[in-house]
C-alpha cells in the first residue's frame, strides 16, 4: 500500500475518542472538520516522555490553533479509557482518538517496519487534501507548533 502524502486526499476515518467536556466517548470522523484545517498527529504513546511533551506543546499553543480555525486531533493505538487519563493528567484541550486495530494508521502509512506507530503529523486543508506530511524515523523529536503553524498559515 502506497503512503499518503502532500497533495493527496487525506483517509477518510471515523474513530472513538475522549469527549470535549473532559467524560465519556464521542466518534470523530475527519469529515466533520470539512472546511477547516485538520492537523493530525500520530504519536506512539499516552504518558510517554516525548509523547507528553509533544502534545503539551500543542495544547500550549491551542490559542494559535483556534486562530487559525485548525483542529487538532491526537492520534494512538490506546483505548479511550487511556487517552481520558492522560488528557485529564495533562488538561489537553483537544480530542485524542483511539486507533485500537491500526487502521489509521496504515492508511496514512504511519506503521513501522515490525507494526510500531511512528510519531507523525499530518496537515490536511478544508477541502481535505493533505498540505504537509511528517513521519519521524525514530520519533525522538517531534514537530513543534511554530513549525505546524506557518504551514497553516500558508493554506
Amino acid at each position: 500500500m502506497k503512503s499518503v502524502g502532500v497533495g493527496d486526499p487525506a483517509p477518510a476515518f471515523t474513530l472513538p475518542g475522549t469527549a470535549p467536556d473532559g467524560g465519556g466517548v464521542t466518534d470523530y470522523s475527519l469529515t466533520d472538520f470539512a472546511g477547516r484545517p485538520v492537523v493530525i498527529a500520530f504519536y506512539p504513546g499516552d504518558d510517554t516522555s516525548v509523547c507528553t511533551k509533544q502534545l503539551n506543546d500543542y495544547n500550549e499553543g491551542i490559542e494559535v490553533f483556534n486562530d487559525l480555525d485548525a483542529q487538532i486531533l491526537g492520534i494512538s493505538s490506546q483505548d479511550v479509557d487511556s487517552h481520558d487519563r492522560f488528557s485529564a493528567k495533562y488538561g489537553f484541550t483537544f480530542p485524542l482518538l483511539a486507533d485500537t486495530d491500526k487502521a489509521v494508521a496504515k492508511k496514512y502509512g504511519t506503521l513501522g517496519p515490525i507494526g510500531f506507530p511512528r510519531r507523525s503529523v499530518f496537515i490536511v486543508d478544508g477541502r481535505g487534501v493533505i498540505r504537509y506530511a511528517h513521519r519521524a524515523i525514530a520519533g525522538l523529536t517531534f514537530r513543534p507548533t511554530s513549525e505546524l503553524v506557518a504551514v497553516l498559515r500558508q493554506l
